[in-house]
């Protein structure tokens, strides 16, 4: 009965009806290949992967290596973040798999329903900051704009992602499994920051086919305002 209810909410994950808004919803899910939890959120990204109003970006940690298994995607700046938004939330510890819905709501393990809650609630609030992106050839240009007064300082960063990857894992708690990773998140740089009292229009460089992410999130890892990709 559980894995039904599971295999359903998996269902809603991918099949939600579109609502209006201003911009796709960002869930970012923090994981690691070393973690036998994991593999249903990673599942579960897959699923949010496929939809065109969420930016599903998985941010592998590599905390989880010592246990016998390094992940290869790990990246010690993603538990940096992951930290970052605990210090925020006032919690003493972190964990995988966690997913972080636009930088303020947090979910607990692979819980379908939460999460397909969470990204209802916030494709209904409508976001502070308009943006665009356009890509011609090497050149990336952001447009943006924000929509209300006092948002403070806002950080604009750029990340890529692998849309798919496949690992054999041999050690550790999920040895033995071959577990295919959706949007395994790479390149995560700030390009600097912005005060919202006048249009932002920034041209960045750019090389490669990897899908473009651009964000704008408050100052001190807050809430993300605004998001858009280019696949």
């Amino acid at each position: 009965m559980k894995r039904l209810l599971g295999a359903c909410a998996l269902f809603w994950l991918s099949a939600l009806p579109l609502a209006a808004q201003n911009g796709p919803v960002v869930v970012e899910l923090f994981t690691s290949q070393g973690c036998s939890s994991c593999p249903p959120a990673d599942e579960m990204l897959h699923k949010l992967a496929q939809r065109d109003d969420v930016i599903a970006l998985a941010l592998h940690v590599d905390y989880w290596d010592y246990i016998g298994w390094k992940d290869e995607f790990a990246d010690p700046r993603n538990a940096n973040r992951q930290r970052a938004y605990a210090r925020v939330a006032g919690r003493k510890s972190v964990y995988t798999p966690q997913m972080i819905v636009m930088g303020q709501t947090d979910i607990v393990g692979a819980k379908p329903m939460e999460l397909a809650d969470a990204i209802s609630a916030h494709k209904d609030v409508r976001q502070p900051v308009r943006m665009a992106l356009n890509r011609k050839g090497n050149t990336l240009t952001i447009d943006a704009e924000a929509l209300e007064r006092g948002l403070g300082r806002m950080v604009i960063q750029l990340v890529r992602y692998q849309a798919q990857r496949e690992t054999h894992i041999t050690r550790g708690e999920n040895a033995g499994r071959t577990i295919q990773y959706s949007n395994v998140s790479e390149g995560w740089t700030i390009l600097g920051e912005w005060d919202g009292a006048a249009p932002l229009m920034q041209t960045v460089e750019i090389t490669g086919k990897l899908p473009v992410v651009v964000l704008i999130q408050a100052a001190g890892d807050g809430p993300i305002f605004a998001a858009a990709q280019i696949k």
